[in-house]
């Protein structure tokens, strides 16, 4: 076979080499050590947590070692290319605060490695194609869909292993006359690896998580080249990551089982392989099964969900590091203030099993990043989220800025602050009961307060309601009145002989509770009181005593 010219007929425009795309993108100036990484997700219109998580990987690992870390498009499939998707990969990214130092952009490339999408990289790997085809280790395959299914189907029967390889490889050695008479009758073809593997035999991975793996050598004549001459993941990654000089490469542990093929071309082509850092997958809990997350049953695999949802970038980097490193939780005890750059992240410390993805978890983590916000930062973040999501509701926090924060204060000072706000929805929701715009009764009071009973708290609460009182006085009247009605001022007294008591001093407590909040839990009484003003709940305590459950606010 005269690979030179079978080379020449199937790129007959390629007249660069690899030589010039070594001098166009040469070695990276860094200093020694410096990690270049990089994230490529498809512009699918579905970006989602493993994405961040293994950028995650890359920033962090890039940072510390003073390194590069870039974003490449990898859109090689048309097909499933959504339009605006890339948009949405840069806003979800740039939401949770990812910092490129040179990729793709909204505004074109940043960087002298690109282009950084990889349609427009199509020279670049045919050239590296051609190069292939001259050395006789890549060739046209015209195997139609047809033969591909029959194949396909004979090997079940045979129960042999799936794909195109040794005797099923039928185009593997056309001869040139062959080749030359299909191209002139415009026949489809793809251009497969030649494989020098075995099936007997093994080849060593390093690994940046896992150490060294030994696997399976690759055998598989996979393809290198589609029909339309764009290249496949297999065949691109290698040859961008070559010339964009990736030191390691971030990526989900599916693609495992397939690193043999891709070290397997970076030794065809004399180049160094990078270091693969296969990350586990991220799992959670059904019942008492453990399983992937899914697109399809979980909405929280989505970034969007995060962004739709409220939750502070902070918070989700935080939760992601505890997933992470085994180390982190106990770093952060001892540097509760610490900033999260300041973190060792290692890859060592990396789990190599199913990362566990906890939503509670992150939810209480949440609401520690938020006690530690200030009530400006909460209300101008609140603020922001709302003006895209809930504009009605961001107009009522705008109205009276010093009101809003005065809410968000509620409950955060002293030795045992409230932890009440998880993110922005589940914020707007908890402070909605402060505006009479969206005041509801969410809850019912409990069966032994009855309509009589209801009103008469109420009725004798609001004869004693003075808002020039201490909180002490306050309580003190609030006391007067649990026991002129008989009710036990300790709850356990009454949880002890409920036959003596009409109630406890916790379920008149309660219904002045519901009356000005519409909840049986709250913050402190008498501060929502306070912030409310006199006017608001003289009006919401009469409410409440004539309708009950059925209150219907009037707003001022």
């Amino acid at each position: 076979m005269d690979y030179q010219r079978l080379a020449q007929i199937l790129f007959p425009d390629i007249t660069r080499t690899i030589e010039d795309y070594e001098l166009l993108y040469p070695p990276r100036q860094l200093p020694e050590g410096a990690m270049v990484t990089r994230i490529g997700p498809s512009p699918t219109g579905f970006i989602h947590l493993g994405n961040l998580y293994n950028a995650l990987i890359g920033e962090r690992l890039a940072r510390q070692s003073q390194g590069v870390f870039f974003l490449r498009i990898e859109d090689t499939d048309a097909k499933r290319e959504v339009p605006g998707a890339v948009e949405i990969i840069l806003d979800a990214l740039g939401f949770f605060g990812v910092v490129f130092d040179e990729g793709a952009t909204i505004q074109g490339d940043k960087g002298a490695y690109g282009p950084y999408r990889q349609r427009l990289r199509k020279e670049i790997y045919q050239t590296v194609a051609k190069k292939l085809v001259e050395q006789g280790l890549a060739y046209p395959c015209f195997a139609t869909e047809e033969e591909l299914a029959t194949m396909r189907q004979k090997q079940i029967e045979q129960k042999l292993n799936f794909g195109y390889y040794g005797v099923w490889a039928t185009y593997r050695n056309t001869n040139l006359e062959e080749i030359e008479r299909r191209l002139q009758q415009g026949q489809s073809y793809v251009l497969r690896f030649r494989s020098q593997g075995n099936p007997e035999h093994s080849v060593k991975v390093l690994d940046g998580i896992r150490g060294e793996l030994e696997l399976q050598e690759n055998y598989q004549d996979f393809v290198l080249l589609k029909s339309d001459g764009i290249p496949t993941y297999h065949f691109a990654h290698v040859v961008d990551d070559h010339f964009m000089r990736t030191t390691h490469v971030v990526r989900g542990e599916e693609w495992l089982a397939t690193a043999p093929m891709h070290v397997q071309v970076f030794d065809a082509l004399g180049w160094n392989r990078p270091i693969y850092c296969h990350s586990a997958q991220l799992m959670k809990m059904d019942g008492e099964i453990k399983r992937k997350l899914s697109k399809r049953k979980d909405p929280e695999l989505a970034l969007a969900y995060y962004q739709q949802e409220g939750y502070v970038p902070a918070a989700i980097w935080e939760y992601l590091l505890t997933v992470l490193n085994s180390n982190f939780e106990e770093w952060r005890l001892a540097n509760p203030k610490a900033n999260i750059m300041d973190f060792p992240f290692s890859l060592e410390k990396m789990s190599t099993s199913g990362a566990l993805f906890d939503l509670l978890k992150l939810n209480d983590i949440s609401k520690e990043v938020i006690l530690n916000m200030s009530a400006q930062e909460i209300y101008t973040q609140l603020l922001l989220w709302a003006k895209n999501y809930d504009p009605s509701f961001a107009a009522l926090l705008e109205s009276d800025a010093g009101y809003a924060q005065r809410i968000i204060d509620v409950g955060r000072q002293g030795e045992r602050p409230r932890k009440d706000l998880i993110c922005w929805r589940q914020a707007r929701d908890f402070l909605s009961f402060y505006y009479d715009e969206t005041f509801t009764i969410e809850d019912s009071l409990p069966a032994n307060i009855t309509d009589a009973l209801r009103k008469e708290i109420i009725t004798k609460y609001l004869a004693t309601l003075d808002y020039n009182d201490t909180q002490e006085q306050w309580f003190a009247k609030v006391k007067t009145i649990c026991q002129d009605l008989g009710f036990a001022l300790q709850a356990k007294k009454y949880q002890k002989n409920p036959q003596d008591y009409p109630g406890s001093i916790v379920d008149l407590s309660n219904t002045i509770r519901m009356a000005l909040s519409g909840r049986l839990n709250s913050p402190d009484l008498w501060q929502i009181s306070m912030i409310l003003g006199k006017d608001r709940c003289i009006r919401r305590l009469k409410q409440f005593a004539e309708n009950g459950d059925n209150f219907a606010s009037t707003p001022a």
